[in-house]
């Protein structure tokens, strides 16, 4: 086999993996969207909160730390302990689990029946709520998320591979943390998607996203479905806050990795599951594909910033519900 059509293989297999990871992010818009019909612009901004709540809680940072020595005049910042990595994941957990509960009890309980763009407005405010709590809590400072996961090209891979090519190629360049992260996002996509078919509060919830006042007639509660789907979508956000803060560092920056998710979520459907997870993949081999063959070799390359959008939009001029959305069909 050609070096050339290698690189390629190498290319998509990189795109694939990117894919899933922002299959991952899409998923928690598309898990609230489809129960509520709020199109959460938090969701960013609650995998920042997450992954900094994580390194908190792993470092033993006593939160508010600022505030209260700016209150008090004292020098309190850790707690002169240190929280393992699977306990300090549940601990987060728990306080998305609490943040789930509380965004729904002090705000959407409130908002019921108004119109959809009162409810995006309320998630902006979330956001910028959140982002602005998170700084209080941890501080602005770049972290690292030290989980002891293996990063770097995998020497396995690259080993297997290297002969396919001849002399001239060296091996596929497959990222550790990429390929963690591909498993990860994977088994919670099967998880989440398995949850929704098979369980009763995955029913539950279905229904829900079909008619809230059937739902209700059936003694179904809108108030603990609302929790339990922002709770979801606060799971999603730890684990793409884990795995793209592993990569990248813990930095403020990282709340815009909701930004990737919309080209996804225009592609695959508002509504479906696997319409997110078709669109993720879609927009992270279409991009790494661009990038190798037109990008950098006729415009000077950096074109993963824009060719998802661009793909998207030339998609929605054809189907504007996605490939899995639901057609709107009405009377005229």
């Amino acid at each position: 086999m050609s070096a050339d059509f290698l690189y390629g293989i190498e290319v998509v297999i990189n795109g694939l993996m990117a894919g899933v990871l922002y299959a991952l992010v899409a998923l928690g818009f598309v898990l609230i969207f489809k129960a509520s019909g709020i199109f959460n612009y938090a969701q960013g901004v609650m995998a920042l909160f997450a992954a900094l709540t994580l390194v908190g809680i792993m470092e033993g940072q006593v939160p508010f730390s600022h505030l209260i020595n700016a209150i008090l005049g004292t020098e309190i910042h850790h707690f002169g302990w240190e929280v393992p990595a699977l306990l300090a994941i549940l601990l987060t957990l728990v306080v998305m689990i609490f943040f789930a509960w509380a965004v729904q009890h002090f705000v959407f309980r409130h908002l019921v029946g108004q119109e959809p763009i009162i409810l995006f407005m309320a998630t902006i405010g979330l956001a910028y709520f959140l982002e602005g709590v998170g700084d209080l809590m941890w501080g602005s400072d770049i972290k690292t998320l030290a989980l002891g996961l293996p990063q770097g090209g995998s020497l396995v891979v690259e080993e297997w591979t290297a002969g396919l090519g001849g002399d001239d190629f060296y091996g596929f360049f497959i990222d550790q943390l990429d390929m963690i992260a591909t498993v990860v996002a994977l088994v919670l996509v099967l998880g989440l998607i398995g949850f929704a078919q098979y369980t009763k509060q995955g029913r539950a919830m279905r229904a829900v996203a079909d008619d809230h006042q059937a739902a209700l007639s059936v003694g179904i509660s809108l108030n603990y479905i609302w929790v339990l789907v922002w709770s979801l979508a606060g799971l999603v956000a730890l684990v793409a806050g884990v795995m793209w803060g592993a990569k990248s560092g813990v930095q403020f920056s990282l709340s815009l990795i909701a930004l990737k998710a919309l080209p996804v979520l225009m592609l695959g459907g508002f509504t479906s599951i696997p319409g997110a997870i078709a669109g993720g993949l879609i927009i992270g081999v279409g991009e790494k594909l661009f990038e190798y063959t037109i990008g950098a070799p006729f415009l000077g390359g950096a074109t993963e910033n824009w060719f998802a959008y661009m793909l998207a939009l030339i998609f929605l001029v054809f189907r504007p519900q996605g490939l899995f959305g639901e057609k709107i069909i009405e009377r005229v």
